[in-house]
């Protein structure tokens, strides 16, 4: 079992940067990859960045260039950095770690509005 919970979220200008973090108990040693997912008013949960044991990142179209995926050493925190913030990512976002089951945590509101 892994517990999963997110904090960092806010309300930002369009341009802004914030950074959200996720903090990971349980069985974190048998996570193999961890990632930040958002869900948009009325729209499906989308994948933003993904992260592997071996340290790969894997982000989307969208988030290239702007946001960086990371994980600290002891493998219990897993962060996103967010820059040039648009208000097309305000969105809930969610940390999901994988075992042999997928787990997430409750969300943290991200709002982007001038």
């Amino acid at each position: 079992q892994v517990q999963l919970a997110e904090s960092g979220g806010g309300s930002v200008q369009p341009g802004g940067s914030l950074r959200l973090s996720c903090a990971a108990s349980g069985t974190i040693d048998s996570i193999s990859v961890m990632g930040w997912y958002r869900q948009a008013p009325g729209k499906r949960r989308e994948a933003v960045a993904t992260i592997f044991r071996s340290g790969f990142t894997n982000y989307a179209d969208s988030a290239k260039g702007r946001f960086t995926i990371s994980r600290d050493n002891a493998g219990n925190r897993l962060y996103l950095q967010m820059n040039s913030l648009k208000p097309e990512d305000t969105a809930v976002y969610y940390c999901n770690a994988f075992t042999t089951s997928a787990y997430w945590g409750q969300g943290t509101q991200v709002t982007v509005s001038s």
